[in-house]
């Protein structure tokens, strides 16, 4: 099993060593709740690193609904039992050191953060950008890993090294899919199974139809709640609500 520090005092001393070792750093930042996505980071930082460092840190300051808050899973054991044998290390930290200064400092991106997420979900990205730069101060890997299906999000992260000069190096990974197509998501899990069985539409939808308005069109007629469906980059962007449920995706095109 990996070893687990909830201390940033413990941590440091620890990261000191991994330093005085030269050995290459890999790092996942995660909020726990560990899926098949999460693993496949994890191996692609194995294969790449001498150790593999894993965050599990339910970051509050990136929530604007406190409900969404309280409900989002945490299961450190299952997650460790899940993260064995691909990660080393697992800071875990509490949030009151990662937030010792009362979230009075904080990273600000005026460009792409105010769309689509940011849109709908005010603070998200200010919250999600400051609590990677903490991250990334504390573990200072070689390389750190995305998933491509918060495709805003890598975007801003990567967007941030360049513009702060930090010295890593910002690996993109792809999507991780259920059988059906879905992208995997700890959100899932909260599905009803009608629900589930309804959710495979969404990327097949986004990756079948002429255009956003149309999507967002068949989005709607197949019982999705849509927030947005935008095209970018050569990708198509979405985000539904089934029961509630926030599930984001994007395809090429």
């Amino acid at each position: 099993m990996p070893r687990v520090f909830t201390r940033l005092e413990d941590w440091t001393a620890e990261r000191a060593a991994l330093e005085r070792s030269r050995s290459s750093v890999g790092f996942v930042p995660t909020m726990g709740a560990l899926h098949d996505g999460h693993r496949s980071l994890l191996r692609r930082a194995r294969a790449e690193n001498d150790r593999v460092v894993l965050s599990i840190f339910v970051n509050p300051t990136q929530f604007d609904d406190p409900a969404d808050l309280g409900r989002y899973p945490r299961a450190l054991e299952s997650d460790l039992e899940k993260a064995d044998g691909l990660a080393d290390l697992v800071l875990a930290p509490d949030s009151a050191e990662i937030y010792a200064d009362h979230y009075r400092y904080r990273v600000t991106e005026g460009t792409l953060s105010p769309r689509l997420e940011g849109a709908h979900r005010p603070g998200h990205f200010e919250g999600v950008l400051t609590v990677v730069l903490k991250l990334l101060n504390l573990v200072r890997p070689h390389r750190a890993y995305f998933g491509e299906k918060d495709w805003q999000q890598l975007e801003l992260v990567r967007g941030m090294v360049r513009a702060l000069f930090l010295p890593v190096e910002i690996v993109p990974c792809p999507t991780v899919r259920d059988p059906d197509g879905l992208a995997v998501s700890s959100r899932n899990s909260r599905l009803s199974a009608p629900a589930r069985a309804k959710a495979e539409a969404f990327p097949r939808i986004l990756r079948d139809s002429a255009g956003p308005e149309k999507a967002a069109e068949a989005l709607a007629l197949a019982g999705f709640a849509v927030d947005y469906v935008e095209d970018r980059d050569g990708i198509r962007l979405a985000a539904v609500r089934l029961e509630k449920v926030r599930l984001i995706d994007n395809v090429r095109l």
